[in-house]
């Protein structure tokens, strides 16, 4: 069970991390659906620091137990919104994509919790 924990926390931080590294640079993959969806440009950075702050959380799991649930807790909060949010602005097709992110954080938790 501590392997599995390990090799999917590392992929979904790596994976959440890619995300928040993506809005930061501000990829045309990401910032069509934010702005389809109407969420505010000033938000942007503010979004990217808590993926980021995620990913390194998971991360630092591995370590200090409680920062790592903390971490995923907050992701799952974070990509359950973001789904919400695509389903607010009625973009059906996009509201699959948050949930790629939220299996591997809701993966973490659960095999961090398992342990």
């Amino acid at each position: 069970m501590n392997v599995a924990y390990y090799i999917v926390g590392v992929v979904a931080a790596l994976w959440v991390g890619f995300s928040g590294y993506s809005l930061f640079s501000q990829q045309q993959f990401v910032v069509e659906p934010l702005e389809q969806y109407g969420v505010p440009r000033p938000w942007w950075n503010w979004l990217a620091t808590a993926k980021s702050a995620g990913a390194l959380g998971l991360i630092v799991g591995f370590f200090v137990p409680p920062i790592g649930i903390a971490a995923a807790i907050g992701l799952i909060l974070y990509f359950l919104g973001a789904t919400a949010t695509a389903l607010r602005a009625r973009s059906y097709k996009t509201s699959v994509f948050p949930l790629l992110y939220l299996v591997p954080a809701a993966a973490t938790l659960a095999l961090q919790l398992a342990r």
